[in-house]
């Protein structure tokens, strides 16, 4: 069963309109890589993937301090840290992604121009969301939200046809 806690990459909520994904960015000369006592994470020379040896990893996270990126987590079943392999250069994360909003980046330069265009639409969005919420009408933000919803069971039944199981806990629980 998914499990956010056991994700290699983390969803920051910068405000309604802006969420970013971190994960590793696969750094040469990796900080994390010096800050392991263990010796227990090497890079690929392939890619400059992580490789993280979970005999030699007690999870005493120093390299998760060490990461400018946030992009080391912790196990929290196994008390190791796990890092984003690219799932062997299929990312899972870009096909399970209901909204499809996941791209991968190879530079910086790119992700910054992506960042930064979004940032300049910011202003516009949150005026809309303020001027629906100044108006009263609400019930564009639930039409939306049931159209995300349905975009999302699509998401899963197509994944299910593939045969991956996933099971969504629903939050919100109607009252009739």
């Amino acid at each position: 069963e998914p499990n956010p806690a056991k994700s290699r990459i983390r969803v920051i909520h910068l405000n309604p309109a802006l969420n970013l994904a971190v994960t590793c960015r696969f750094c040469e000369n990796a900080p994390c890589i010096r800050a392991c006592p263990h010796n227990a994470i090497k890079q690929s020379e392939r890619g400059g993937i992580l490789i993280i040896d979970e005999e030699k990893c007690d999870g005493c996270v120093l390299c998760i301090q060490a990461c400018p990126y946030g992009g080391i987590m912790l196990n929290p079943d196994k008390m190791v840290v796990i890092a984003c392999d690219l799932c062997d250069g299929k990312p899972q994360c870009v096909d399970f992604c209901p909204e499809e909003a996941l791209k991968i980046v190879s530079d910086d330069k790119y992700f910054n121009e992506m960042l930064y265009s979004t940032i300049e639409k910011l202003p516009k969005t949150l005026e809309e969301i303020s001027g629906i919420i100044r108006s009263g009408k609400l019930d564009r933000i639930f039409i939306e939200a049931e159209e995300r919803g349905r975009r999302i069971e699509e998401k899963l039944k197509a994944l299910r046809m593939k045969g991956i199981k996933m099971q969504v806990k629903k939050t919100f629980s109607s009252t009739k």
